[in-house]
């Protein structure tokens, strides 16, 4: 296989990603888009090991594996208290600023 075929996959992968936490509204559907995203980047670490003849892509790769894991774990989390707290997990109904009780005060 040319190693060409597996970067232009992984420029597509990265680019619906891009694509899905720019335009989508529901919180989970941008987690799943920043997941194609972390599998392009993924994607460019093996073939770029596979190029150098180097092994160090593909530990950063598992690495890429690890942080995807901990980031649904957390942004899980952040989408269930969303829900919690405002019976919604659209994005664009999320306030710019945080309300006045949680601030930190100087």
């Amino acid at each position: 296989m040319h190693p060409l075929i597996g970067f232009l996959i992984a420029v597509g992968l990265f680019a619906i990603g891009l694509y899905g936490v720019l335009t989508r509204r529901n919180a989970v559907l941008q987690l799943a888009a920043a997941e194609l995203m972390l599998g392009g980047v993924h994607l460019v670490l093996v073939t770029a090991d596979l190029v150098h003849n180097a092994y160090t892509g593909q530990s950063f790769a598992l690495f890429i594996v690890v942080i995807a894991a901990a980031e649904v774990g957390v942004g899980l989390a952040l989408i269930l208290n969303l829900w919690r707290e405002r019976s919604t997990i659209d994005t664009d109904d999320l306030p710019e600023e945080a309300p006045p009780e949680t601030r930190s005060r100087r």
